[in-house]
Formats: C-alpha cells, structure tokens, sequence
C-alpha cells in the first residue's frame, strides 16, 4: 500500500511540475496606451480618469486610467482584442489590438462595415474623443418654413401666385413681344385634316379619270382602222 501511495505522489508533483512550465512557457502580454478626453472637459472635470474604464473584448479584461491619462491591460495572450473606452459623458473610438505569437503589436481602427479596409495606427496607443455622448434626440421645434414647404399648402399657393402674377406680366409690352416672338418660332403651318383628305381623294379619282379616257381613245382607234386587202399571188 504504501508503495502505491508513493507512486501516486509521484505523479501528482511531476504532473504539477509539467503544468507549471506549460504556464511559464505560455507568454503573456500588456496593451498600453494613453486617453486623451477633450480640453474642456478636461479643464473642468480635473477627476475624470476615476470614472474612465479601459475594457477589452467587451469586458474579458479591464484596465483603469491613471491620473496622466495611460493605462494597462495585463496578462493578455496573443491574439487579436478591441479596446474600447468606457465614459459616460463622452464617446471614444474602439481600436483592434492585434498580438501574434512572437509578441508583435500591430494596432488598427475597427471598421464594421468594411471589414477588408485596414487602417493602422501607433502603438502604443493613443486614443482621443469623439465626442460628447447623446443619450436622448433632440425634439425637433416647429418653424415657418415646415408650413411653407408642405407639398399641399405648395400646391395651393403656387396657382394663386400664377393667376396673379400672369396677367402683370401679359400687360407689359415686353414681355408680350417675347411670347409673340416664341409663338411666331414655334408655330409650324400644318395643313387641316379635310384638306389633305379631300386632296387624296381628289388625285385618285384624276388618276382613274385618266386611265379610262386612254382606254376609250385605244378602242375607238382600232375600231377606226379598216382592214387592209391582201395583194393577189401571182402563180
């Protein structure tokens, strides 16, 4: 028995010590940068790093900032991260961290839409703000011209402004020269429909006039002829 127990001792340290040096030999990392809020928030809110979080991959790892603006993330393993910073009045944009296994940092904005587009940035990383955070839409207030440019009150409006504003400017002589002038350029002299009707029909019935006054002149100069007499044969 208490052999057994020695050799089960035995595997239990050395199978410690195996795992201890696969977690020795598992190398891990730390992603620094530095936050840099906006000036005037800054010089008014002296204390915003307690309220500033550094999170990465949606919370996986946090980090906080210090009383400079830096921060670290420690015990990271390779592999590809999104940094965010965490502020409830102002909006920072995220940024990919990528580590590969030989501890190489190569750092990229994130683009959800165009995925293929890679756009780097330095490392360490130096991330700014946006903006000021919009939790809730503005209401829209009401203003003359949402009235005036409504399409029913346009439709309304515009005939009254043409009924009234046309008949001034038919009265200028000007202007009633300019139509004149546009009228006589646009006016084509087209013939009337019963014109060309009754002229088709005209030239039709000329044309069958003619053929049958020929026929009559061929018949009446063949009945005309006489037949001619043949001379006697001499035998």
């Amino acid at each position: 028995m208490n052999l057994i127990f020695l050799f089960l001792f035995i595997l239990s340290v050395v199978s410690g010590e195996t795992s201890l040096e696969e977690d020795v030999g598992s190398s891990r990392y730390v992603i620094e940068g530095r936050v840099f809020p906006l000036s005037d928030y800054q010089s008014t809110n002296g204390n915003w790093q307690s309220v500033t979080r550094i999170h990465v991959n949606g919370g996986e790892f946090i980090g906080f900032v210090k009383s400079d603006g830096s921060f670290a993330v420690h015990n990271l393993p390779s592999g590809s991260y999104v940094v965010e910073v965490l502020h409830p009045e102002y909006t920072f944009e995220p940024v990919r961290v990528e580590i590969n296994s030989k501890g190489k940092f190569r750092a990229r904005k994130v683009n959800h839409i165009q995925i293929s587009q890679v756009v780097q940035v330095p490392y360490p990383l130096k991330i700014k703000a946006l903006g000021k955070t919009r939790y809730f839409q503005v209401r829209e207030q009401w203003r003359i011209t949402d009235f005036l440019f409504n399409p029913m009150i346009m439709m309304m409006v515009c005939p009254l402004l043409l009924i009234m504003v046309l008949p001034k400017l038919m009265n200028d002589p000007e202007t009633k020269k300019d139509f004149e002038q546009i009228q006589k350029m646009t006016k084509f002299e087209m013939p009337e429909m019963s014109d060309v009707v009754t002229n088709f029909f005209s030239s039709n019935g000329n044309q069958a006039g003619i053929k049958d006054s020929n026929g009559k002149d061929k018949e009446t100069s063949k009945k005309g002829q006489k037949p001619r007499k043949r001379a006697p044969v001499k035998e």
